[in-house]
């Protein structure tokens, strides 16, 4: 079932930014193209790696979880919400700071309750700082985090508590490299 991600990430564009290989991917930046098999078959994956057992909402972090966050909503029947990049202002919102190995900002959590069951996805993780901020934010308002998991992980990070991911990668000039796959 990994067999497109796998063959995308192998063909994938490099650009330098500094010292940093930064690898252009349909899934982590929605360039060229976002194909839907690919999609599909990332959701299908999250399906077969995650617990889905009475999970009452899926969390993705703006920007590229969105849409990985709507294909797994879509073929399983779960609420969506997604850890925004600006304020709404609404009663229950919770600021979550956020500072990976290349940014810093505010992002934005709503529309998650005390006491909901919910799984956590994204695109990648590479520092963690991300994931970390948005775990912490769900703890915070008494949310029962019930399993994470990433498209890819670049890099060994930490977010304090298991996380599952679909295939593990590193990064050089000459390409991306798949190191490991959940399956």
């Amino acid at each position: 079932m990994l067999e497109r991600l796998i063959e995308s990430l192998e063909t994938c564009p490099i650009v330098k930014r500094g010292e940093y290989n930064y690898f252009i991917h349909p899934i982590t930046d929605g360039v060229p193209i976002v194909a839907p098999e690919l999609l599909r078959d990332v959701a299908a994956s999250f399906v077969k790696v995650l617990d889905l057992d009475r999970v009452d909402v899926i969390v993705a972090a703006e920007a590229m979880g969105i849409h990985i966050g709507v294909a797994l909503s879509l073929i399983t029947d779960i609420p969506l919400t997604i850890v925004r990049k600006r304020p709404y202002l609404l009663p229950d919102e919770v600021p979550v700071h956020q500072s990976t190995g290349y940014s810093k900002g505010e992002l934005y959590l709503n529309g998650v309750r005390s006491g909901d069951r919910v799984v956590v996805i994204d695109d990648v993780i590479s520092t963690g700082g991300t994931m970390r901020a948005v775990l912490g934010a769900l703890e915070t308002k008494g949310a029962e985090i019930v399993d994470v998991c990433v498209v890819i992980r670049r890099g060994e990070a930490q977010v304090g508590r298991p996380y599952k991911y679909l295939v593990a990668i590193e990064v050089s000039e000459t390409g991306v490299h798949v190191l490991d796959t959940c399956f």
